[in-house]
């Protein structure tokens, strides 16, 4: 491993007292929300001489501006911030830097951006030994009741993305898949998702088992827990059920693993390096990406402000969702939950200001988040919703 630069070491730079950001989405999952502070606090362990702290997006606290504010409190003037992302897709590129852009210009701090975890050696390790549990225990089972193990040849790996508008952020999810599957010698991979792009997990998995493997690991590659990662089991407990001849084995999800924690640290190390490197050349937003070509240089604006800080939200499970808040795919709307979110006025008058995003091109794909048109296909029927299989899942 290189040696740490300067300047982490002596925790100071040309700018001023050095601080890390470390900027999350949210979630209504209390649970996910504890394992984000968690790796926090993993990451501050690995850099002791420096303060760290951390902020979301939406539906947690502390909001990003609360973190920007606990550094300045401490001393900080130059602060290098992260995103506690797998991939660039829109948050990324977009939610964050606007909101750490707006604070930087209001307080004068310096602030410094880094990139996201992306496709890493470290994080494909980390993903490979999630995967490895799970076949072990799958293996000890068998063994116990008698039945032979499964080779890896006639396993399928299925791995599940979050789902983005941004194709280069789910190219680097079938990337993932792809180096594990050549990695640990499965017989076929797959990748589906979560949501918004296509193709979803319960439409995905119902091809993917017409493949006639005799066992299928689902593998949900997300920093943590949460609604989606709840809904990604349930879907695919319903393809299962279904085909009781398949094996299902279900993967745990990534959480704060310790090469997770090694990642955002050379994330921080990049930052300080000035070698933050982004895949420019297929962001849809600065190239003329096929199906997106209308997105090229799109404003950079928070759609999040008005979810940020909101906590009073789902407390229909205890601790770790279970998607109750989500029976049909979609969330159940937060009424008079805070300011700038949903009003209700009277018995007969109430919205929600829900924030809007450019059409996906492919919105309407049999396999994918039909829910994102704009306008209903031209042969639907108004009075049926969309099933779960094909609506998109929001929330995380």
């Amino acid at each position: 491993m290189a040696s740490l630069p300067a300047q982490l070491l002596a925790g100071a730079s040309a700018n001023g007292k050095l601080g890390v950001m470390v900027c999350g989405h949210g979630s209504r999952n209390r649970l996910a929300v504890e394992e984000f502070a968690q790796l926090a606090i993993g990451l501050q362990q690995r850099l002791p001489h420096l303060p760290v702290a951390y902020g979301y997006l939406e539906f947690a606290r502390p909001i990003l501006r609360d973190g920007l504010d606990r550094l300045r409190q401490q001393g900080v003037e130059h602060v290098l911030a992260v995103p506690g992302m797998l991939f660039a897709a829109g948050h990324a590129k977009n939610d964050i830097p606007s909101v750490l852009n707006t604070y930087a210009a209001e307080s004068g701090l310096r602030i410094d951006y880094g990139r996201e975890l992306g496709v890493d050696r470290k994080m494909i390790e980390a993903a490979g030994a999630r995967i490895r549990s799970a076949l072990q225990q799958a293996d000890a089972a068998a063994a116990a009741g008698g039945g032979p193990a499964v080779p890896l040849h006639d396993t399928l790996l299925v791995v599940v993305g979050r789902g983005s508008s941004d194709p280069d952020a789910n190219s680097n999810v079938s990337k993932v898949t792809r180096m594990l599957v050549e990695g640990f010698g499965f017989g076929w991979g797959e990748t589906l998702y979560s949501g918004v792009t296509f193709p979803l997990v319960e439409p995905g998995l119902r091809h993917v088992v017409k493949l006639g493997f005799r066992r299928i690991v689902v593998f949900p590659y997300f920093l943590f827990s949460g609604v989606l990662v709840s809904r990604i089991r349930l879907h695919s407990e319903r393809v299962a059920a279904d085909h009781p001849a398949v094996e299902f084995v279900h993967a745990p999800y990534l959480g704060d693993h310790p090469l997770v924690i090694d990642t955002f640290h050379e994330r921080v190390e990049e930052v300080v390096r000035g070698d933050t490197q982004m895949n420019c050349s297929l962001c849809k937003y600065r190239a003329q990406v096929l199906g997106f070509e209308t997105e090229v240089g799109d404003p950079q604006r928070s759609h999040h402000h008005h979810v940020e800080g909101l906590i009073e939200s789902c407390t229909l499970c205890e601790r770790e969702c279970t998607g109750a808040c989500q029976p049909d795919g979609v969330p159940i709307p937060l009424v008079g939950r805070g300011p700038d979110h949903s009003h209700t006025h009277g018995p007969a008058h109430s919205h929600n200001h829900a924030h809007t995003h450019t059409r996906y091109p492919h919105a309407d794909h049999p396999l994918g988040p039909r829910s994102l048109a704009v306008t209903p296909p031209a042969n639907a029927d108004p009075t049926v919703s969309p099933t779960p299989a094909t609506q998109e899942i929001h929330g995380a």
